[in-house]
């Protein structure tokens, strides 16, 4: 991946050229937050999705670590807006990170400065393009979501992530496309990096935020899109692992994966193994927004 600018510390670089001390503080103890965002090619121009709420988490996430991010928003802001511009990229994948720099290597990071950088990419569909249509087949990690009483699970931190990593990794070594992961207690949490929604007589289900879940911007994207469509959704709920073999319907959301259909989870086929109807309806709303960009409020144009 060579797309040819990064901004890093308040200056564009060159791709190559954006790099880290190898005693950076993010690098040993994950010590960084991060956001990922995306630009649509609108029907009225390039714009970013939920911007605005993503920069609301990212400083949110910096807090429980006593990081202040050097940049305000509207410069965050700026520099986004013309690195797409730059990259010539009205499509894109976007992934903004403040992280503890190189400075001393004790766990506290102390004077360590914090680095900020963004960089902009074309990313697809995250788990393949026919995973919109055809679904994706999941398995259940052995490896548990951690708890918010562990690391704080509203915010988007780089080291908990390895927490994914495995999940992913184990589920792509047995055959499957992506995971879901249970919580401590053995209820359903979520995906490596996406929300999990239930569909059931015809109402939604998505696990509540208190426990193990981060607060995903697509997925309170889908609680609205949903609710404005007459469904009852239910987003503080408690799913077993058992209700997933007998859903009617499964699916993911995020911003990577979008609304991505589940059609079997350790190989028990859900509902017919195709993408149901109202996961169906729920993606073509999501998809007819970011194509359209009909709901101002949700965009920032470049």
């Amino acid at each position: 991946m060579d797309v040819g600018t990064i901004w890093m510390d308040g200056e564009f670089v060159d791709w190559e050229d954006a790099q880290v001390h190898v005693l950076t503080h993010g690098l040993h103890y994950g010590t960084g937050v991060f956001e990922g965002v995306r630009s649509y090619d609108t029907d009225n121009g390039a714009a970013i999705f939920r911007w605005e709420d993503h920069l609301d988490r990212l400083y949110q996430s910096a807090k429980p670590y006593g990081m202040e991010i050097p940049f305000n928003r509207e410069e965050l802001t700026e520099a986004t807006l013309e690195l797409i511009e730059r990259e010539d990229l009205p499509s894109c994948y976007i992934r903004p990170i403040a992280f503890y720099g190189y400075d001393m290597l004790g766990l506290n990071p102390g004077d360590a400065p914090v680095k900020v950088a963004i960089a902009v990419w074309p990313w697809g569909a995250y788990l393949g393009e026919e995973a919109l249509e055809e679904g994706v087949d999941v398995a259940i990690s052995s490896w548990r979501k951690f708890a918010s009483s562990q690391i704080p699970t509203n915010a988007k931190t780089t080291g908990p992530y390895v927490n994914s990593v495995l999940a992913s990794l184990e589920a792509e070594e047995n055959g499957y496309t992506e995971a879901i992961l249970l919580n401590k207690e053995g209820q359903v949490a979520e995906g490596p990096g996406e929300n999990l929604f239930l569909v059931r007589d015809g109402e939604i289900h998505t696990p509540g935020l208190a426990e193990s879940n981060l607060d995903g911007i697509t997925r309170q994207t889908v609680i609205d899109l949903a609710e404005e469509r007459g469904y009852t959704v239910h987003a503080d709920a408690t799913i077993s692992r058992g209700e997933l073999y007998t859903a009617d319907e499964l699916f993911f959301s995020g911003t990577a994966a979008e609304v991505t259909p589940i059609r079997s989870v350790d190989d028990t086929e859900i509902g017919l193994g195709t993408k149901g109807p109202v996961t169906d309806e729920i993606q073509q709303a999501f998809f007819d927004v970011v194509e359209s960009g009909e709901r101002e409020e949700w965009f920032t144009y470049v």
